[in-house]
């Protein structure tokens, strides 16, 4: 198997977060347990939406593919990283490590082109409510999701496409959980300026914009919120944000640890319990996030549990 014309590695081994027997067996019950949440708030959540019609709105429509995407984040990493906590070594070959890679990339740059139509539908509900209805039809929403996905592959085959250039001819242990990009860049022995350049390019482009039109459509949010004169008005509308604001703050605010604060200022250990965070936790959050706070899901939740019983 080869990556360029000069490739001796066939498979990687991930090193994975410690190597201490106790700890690994502990890890892997937590773990277990957080993906195990992560698919089932996620799947309820999904379910949940497609079942309920006073769901039927752009909000929840955005939200049930925030699940999605939520639920292949996860799964590109998590199940890989729970064999490596009850095995010695977990080797992965090096196209298995590309398309670890790729999936991970696509969903996690999908999620924040999610999060900022999120944000805007939310700036046209609060900003524009006459025009609501036309300026999020189902066309609108159709379209921002499917460019969320347009954006998430082709980031992720900048990144995936600059990795198939590579050459491996040395050590082929990563000092981490998954095949992220740069412990990869680390290990080649042909990497050039472009290699780092473009995927930094790509990412820090793709965090700009989302981050630039999160903060724009919050600010005239904002802006409107002040000039409403009645209290209970300007606290049901912020109401419907917070658990975005939520949701942004703690996936944007590790991603810019990650990408943006410079590598000299923390440690791999640190990278890993970040990437860990953003990864794993994050997924598992969302949904509880967007359940616990929002009163239509709790409802749509009750309603869907009453039918049940009285069914049963």
């Amino acid at each position: 198997m080869e990556l360029g014309n000069y490739t001796t590695v066939t498979e990687f081994i991930l090193l994975g977060l410690t190597e201490d027997a106790t700890v690994c067996a502990i890890l892997f019950v937590v773990f277990l347990g957080v993906y195990s949440v992560t698919l089932l708030g996620n799947v309820c959540i999904i379910t949940l939406i497609r079942s309920s019609p006073q769901l039927h709105t752009p909000m929840y429509f955005f939200l049930s593919h925030l699940a999605f995407v939520d639920i292949g984040y996860s799964s590109s990493v998590t199940p890989i990283m729970l064999r490596g906590f009850i095995r010695k070594e977990t080797l992965i070959p090096v196209y298995g490590c590309v398309a670890q890679l790729c999936f991970a990339v696509t969903f996690g740059t999908t999620e924040s082109f999610l999060l900022a139509s999120m944000a805007y539908d939310r700036y046209v509900a609060i900003c524009s409510p006459l025009l609501y209805s036309t300026q999020m039809s189902s066309r609108v929403c159709i379209l921002l999701v499917g460019a969320s996905y347009l954006g998430g592959c082709v980031n992720a085959w900048t990144f995936t496409g600059c990795l198939l250039n590579l050459s491996f001819c040395g050590p082929n242990k990563i000092n981490h959980f998954f095949c992220d990009y740069s412990p990869l860049l680390k290990l080649s022995c042909s990497h050039d300026f472009s290699s780092e350049v473009i995927p930094a390019i790509s990412s820090g482009s793709i965090i700009v914009v989302t981050l630039l039109t999160i903060a724009l459509s919050y600010v005239y949010i904002l802006v409107s919120l002040l000039k409403m004169r009645s209290t209970e008005g300007r606290q049901k509308a912020f109401s419907t944000c917070t658990s975005h604001l939520t949701a942004v703050t703690l996936f944007f605010g590790t991603l810019t640890f990650i990408y943006v604060m410079p590598k000299s200022s923390y440690s791999t250990d640190q990278n890993k319990v970040v990437s860990v965070f953003y990864i794993v936790v994050i997924p598992m959050l969302n949904p509880l996030i967007y359940s616990l706070r929002n009163k239509d899901v709790k409802e749509a939740m009750r309603k869907l549990m009453a039918k049940a019983d009285w069914w049963s």
